[in-house]
């Protein structure tokens, strides 16, 4: 049964309202404020997390060529010897024998000390070992001292175990010889048969570089071809580990004293000493 107009015009009318609600848009004054925002950056690639928040791990260093190695230098003599007669003449065990503490040293005509010398050249032998990576303990550390004994010098070489020691000098000898020399242990029963072999291998590492680097002759008053075997050195004979001298010149020489005078040259010498040094140890079998 079709329903009754007045319900249809009903219908019709409810419907109106409704699509006039759905579709109704209030007027821009009456719409609600929107809330203020603040303007953000978009972030970049280089702030966004990931494998760049972490640097990449350096390489490692490359191992300095006398890393791990222990050299004692030993300057010869003291500047305050000449102050300190009677500490440094009394008597100290030097092997089978015993002999003076330590002396004075020698000097050139005009007045450079064996000491001073020693001093300048064993920093300039440190810090070029040090360079290299070697651990470097020098016998003392001034030159305004006393000392040590030659037995003290021994003794710091062999606590310290080190792998080679040198201990430097320059001679006194009579002003018409030249050259320099390296002393090596000889045999002393007892004493240095441990240390022989090794010994005479730096010493012969050190008269090569030496000689190479400096040109300086042998010495021509002692020694064959710059080697000179002792038995009576008290630094030697109480080393427990390689050790030599090295005679790096007569300062009673002119030509020889020009050279130990002259910085540029000791700055030479110093290469030439390091250079033996490190090519003993780069042969020298584990110890």
């Amino acid at each position: 049964m079709p329903a009754p107009p007045r319900l249809l015009r009903l219908l019709a009318a409810v419907t109106g309202i409704l699509l006039t609600t759905a579709c109704w848009t209030p007027p821009p004054d009456a719409r609600p404020p929107m809330a203020e925002t603040a303007s953000l950056p978009l972030p970049r690639p280089d702030d966004m997390p990931g494998p760049r928040d972490t640097p990449a791990p350096s390489p490692p260093a490359a191992p300095l060529p006398l890393d791990g190695a222990v050299v004692v230098v030993d300057p010869g003599h003291n500047g305050g010897n000449a102050d300190a007669a009677r500490e440094i003449s009394r008597a100290v065990p030097a092997g089978p024998s015993t002999k003076e503490c330590d002396t004075v040293g020698s000097r050139t005509e005009d007045g450079y000390y064996e000491h001073e010398f020693t001093w300048e050249l064993s920093l300039l032998v440190r810090d070029r070992l040090e360079e290299q990576g070697a651990t470097v303990i020098l016998t003392r550390d001034s030159d305004d001292g006393v000392g040590p004994c030659i037995n003290e010098r021994a003794k710091i070489g062999n606590e310290a175990e080190a792998d080679a020691a040198i201990s430097i000098h320059a001679d006194g000898a009579a002003p018409g010889s030249r050259g320099f020399h390296v002393i090596v242990p000889g045999e002393v029963p007892g004493f240095t048969e441990p240390i022989l072999e090794s010994s005479y291998a730096l010493g012969v590492a050190l008269r090569d570089e030496f000689h190479a680097v400096t040109g300086h002759p042998y010495s021509d008053y002692l020694g064959e071809e710059g080697i000179d075997v002792r038995t009576d050195l008290g630094g030697l004979n109480l080393s427990t580990v390689p050790k030599v001298f090295l005679e790096v010149g007569n300062m009673r020489n002119p030509e020889d004293a020009a050279k130990l005078t002259d910085p540029e040259w000791r700055a030479l010498a110093a290469d030439g000493i390091v250079a033996g040094i490190s090519r003993y140890l780069e042969e020298a079998p584990a110890r």
